[in-house]
């Protein structure tokens, strides 16, 4: 088969647009419903997606609780608890899981992943994150949010001591013989005892090496160090380019650095965010986005672009453009974003708050066949190895993406007709990391 999409699905919240609870014929309880979310997995599986990936949150959004009030978003399963519920009902999808590098210790989760990916047979995946919500830093016993580029720092410190302590074992150090009475071969551990600028862990993981050797790694964000950290360390990346041109430049920059590394480009997937709405015409689809839109409410738009910006605008005049917005503490790709938008198309507040109170990222919205036209320039154009789909509303958009778009990428031979392994690495062809410490 020539080069084909991979496709995951964003998963929590079930939705990111504000508004998908209340659509018509929606689930207003699906980001909470367990067998809701598990009817979702298996449809998914049954249309041989890559992987469910769950985001998370270590706090309720930072937004005016007029707002709050108003978010599917505040209530949600932890990652952890949920996926390793999920394992036991489906076989081949993957289970991508978000563990930030913040606010979390390194032995935690490497042993979190490491228990997933067994009790899967080969199919988590940590999406590392820096925890931008200053709210998280309180329920972590500080007063200030960790600063930005301390934030990197330790993250990839993180990364080297999480993948060192899942290296703990060879393959085959587990014997386990009766007769003997011997369970493993003491030659074939390896204590990490790291001690870095940021970190001190003494190891070894409690635990055997993962079935992929080390769970895939994904990583999100476009910051100029989230690129560095992307190239450096990631398999699969979560990004959100506003269209095409900023997604080839996106994709080339990240590939090109990897050879500096050792690395092989084809060894990593870039896999935009694109909100999916699908009609029998481009101009029913757009009436459903239209309808969408229109559920959210202002407290919430205000809310939500005031996240973005990493500051307060509930106070300037709805009805004038974006005034200047100082530097911050918080994201500071979603804040260039934001002011961005608001210029090129010369948005007002009202107008900017309205774009991001239901989705302002990346959409598909047509029929399945012009869809599948947009994702196929995409990938001959090298803007992306495929696509983080995130679903309008549920169930009835993830039933049109399963069963009216994947047939129709299948039919163009874009996408697989079923699983070619058993393995997230499989699925996204890519190889099973060497132990750093046994041959």
């Amino acid at each position: 088969m020539a080069k084909s999409l991979h496709l995951t699905a964003f998963m929590r919240p079930v939705s990111l647009h504000t508004g998908a609870w209340r659509y018509p014929g929606s689930y207003p309880d699906a980001n909470f419903n367990f067998g809701h979310i598990r009817s979702f997995i298996q449809k998914l599986e049954e249309a041989k997606f890559d992987a469910f990936f769950m985001a998370d949150h270590l706090a309720v959004l930072n937004m005016p609780i007029d707002a709050l009030v108003r978010s599917h978003t505040v209530t949600s399963f932890e990652p952890f608890t949920l996926l390793s519920a999920l394992a036991s009902v489906t076989e081949k999808i993957g289970l991508a899981a978000t563990a930030s590098t913040t606010f979390d210790e390194p032995y935690h989760v490497a042993r979190r992943f490491a228990s997933l990916d067994h009790i899967s047979n080969g199919r988590a995946a940590w999406n590392i994150v820096t925890t931008s919500n200053p709210d998280s830093a309180r329920n972590f016993g500080l007063d200030e949010h960790v600063e930005h580029g301390e934030r990197y720092a330790r993250a990839r410190e993180f990364y080297e001591v999480v993948t060192g302590l899942w290296d703990s074992f060879a393959d085959d150090a587990f014997i386990r013989d009766q007769q003997s009475g011997i369970f493993f071969d003491a030659a074939k551990m390896h204590v990490l005892d790291h001690k870095g600028k940021e970190l001190s862990v003494r190891g070894p993981l409690n635990i055997a090496r993962p079935v992929q050797g080390w769970p895939v790694i994904v990583q999100a964000g476009q910051s100029e160090p989230g690129r560095q950290l992307a190239a450096e360390t990631a398999e699969l990346v979560f990004c959100s380019p506003r269209d095409l041109a900023a997604a080839k430049m996106l994709y080339a920059d990240i590939k090109r650095r990897m050879p500096a590394f050792g690395r092989k480009p084809e060894h990593l997937k870039i896999l935009p965010a694109a909100l999916i709405v699908i009609g029998d015409t481009v101009e029913e689809a757009k009436a459903k986005r239209a309808k969408l839109d229109s559920l959210v409410h202002y407290d919430s738009a205000i809310a939500s672009l005031s996240i973005a910006l990493g500051h307060d605008a509930s106070g300037f005049d709805p009805d004038q453009p974006l005034p200047e917005i100082p530097e911050t503490n918080a994201s500071k790709t979603g804040r260039a974003q934001a002011v961005r938008l608001a210029q090129e198309e010369k948005l007002t507040v009202r107008q900017l708050a309205q774009r991001y109170g239901g989705y302002a990222g990346l959409a598909f919205v047509g029929t399945p066949q012009s869809i599948a036209d947009e994702m196929e320039a995409w990938l001959s154009e090298e803007a992306s190895d495929g696509f983080t789909v995130v679903f309008p509303y549920l169930p009835q958009g993830l039933d049109d993406v399963t069963q009216r778009l994947v047939p129709e990428l299948q039919r163009r031979g874009l996408f697989r007709n079923d699983y070619e392994g058993t393995t997230l690495r499989e699925h996204l062809g890519l190889p099973r990391p060497a132990n750093a410490f046994f041959a």
